[in-house]
């Protein structure tokens, strides 16, 4: 067992970040090919029904379908991610703490309570990115209207220039900048109230708290320390731009080089290439909020005095940590 936990600086929950990584991989990238998985189905099915309906008398009706499709997908990806970064969650308190972690017990562990981590995921997307998918869906609607009408090219076509100004284009263009200028600050919103709760999975993973404990809990851990998280997301979101444009960039010239078209077989093969970079991705980021939920717990409870007491037979029960309803609510730090 792990008896020497100590609080952590960045760069050493980075380092500890990359060293479970390492020396676990198949463990982490295992349980986050499940998500990885059903991404690919999704994006799958995604590419043979555009591709059915290139061409097709009923292709008018492709926007509301992909669009279906596409929802229908987001809610599935985000039951299996809630799920996937709950078992990662798990295995890696598991790995830290110096205990024996699989694949089939991390999943096993965290199954029994899929409802608690979905609602928590809902919770949060609700909270802090609310505000983004009403842009995102006004912008999908005009984007619908305006490719109905003609103005905007269907999926799958590739764009005509046009000699004469057209007002619908200019409409569309300017509702586009409308919402490229109002979506910055509704962003900044969502990451603050994002990092708010950014402890809330692992707390309830670890110490199998409900929803709304887990909540209150994940508010009072994160505080002061909600800039450092800020920069394992920031390293995290890097990570993984290089692993795409690296695995992606044979598939974007090819694009670019035959006028933004794909053939099928390597659509195929540009969703089985995300798959391995999801599963190889995926988890850091999960690693990295578990080593920051200890140590949050380390500086403000000595969780680390605990763990050693534990570990000689004693224990010791974990402080009730108490915020008020309003700042869960309003999301105003007490």
């Amino acid at each position: 067992m792990e008896t020497t936990l100590r609080p952590l600086s960045l760069g050493e929950i980075l380092d500890r970040t990359a060293q479970l990584y390492r020396t676990n991989f198949l463990l982490f990238a295992g349980i986050a090919a499940a998500y990885a998985a059903v991404a690919l189905i999704i994006n799958l099915v995604s590419v043979f029904l555009l591709e059915g309906y290139k061409g097709s008398r009923i292709g008018s009706a492709l926007s509301w379908q992909m669009q279906l499709l596409s929802w229908s997908g987001l809610i599935v990806m985000m039951i299996v991610s809630n799920v996937a970064g709950a078992a990662n969650n798990r295995a890696v308190a598991w790995v830290h703490l110096g205990e024996p972690a699989t694949i089939r017990g991390a999943y096993r562990s965290v199954l029994p309570h899929v409802g608690r981590y979905l609602g928590l995921g809902t919770l949060k997307l609700l909270i802090a990115w609310s505000p983004v998918l009403v842009i995102y869906g006004v912008f999908q609607a005009s984007l619908i209207h305006f490719v109905n009408k003609g103005v905007m090219p269907r999926p799958g076509e590739v764009p005509v220039p046009s000699t004469t100004p057209n007002p619908d284009s200019l409409a569309f263009g300017l509702i586009t900048i409308g919402i490229g200028i109002l979506i910055w600050p509704v962003l900044i919103y969502a990451v603050f109230m994002a990092l708010r709760y950014a402890l809330a999975l692992p707390a309830s993973v670890v110490e199998n708290l409900k929803l709304r404990a887990a909540m209150r809990r994940g508010i009072a851990l994160s505080k002061g320390s909600r800039g450092r998280i800020f920069v394992l997301w920031l390293l995290v979101s890097v990570v993984e731009f290089m692993a795409l444009a690296l695995t992606q960039a044979f598939f974007v010239m090819y694009s670019v080089r035959h006028h933004y078209q794909l053939p099928v077989g390597l659509r195929i093969v540009q969703q089985v290439v995300a798959f391995f970079t999801n599963s190889f991705v995926g988890p850091i980021l999960a690693i990295g909020t578990t080593l920051f939920y200890y140590d949050q717990r380390i500086r403000k409870e000595g969780f680390d005095i605990e763990w050693m007491m534990a570990a000689g037979g004693l224990a010791i029960a974990p402080p009730d940590v108490q915020v008020s309803p309003e700042e869960l609510s309003t999301g105003i730090d007490a």
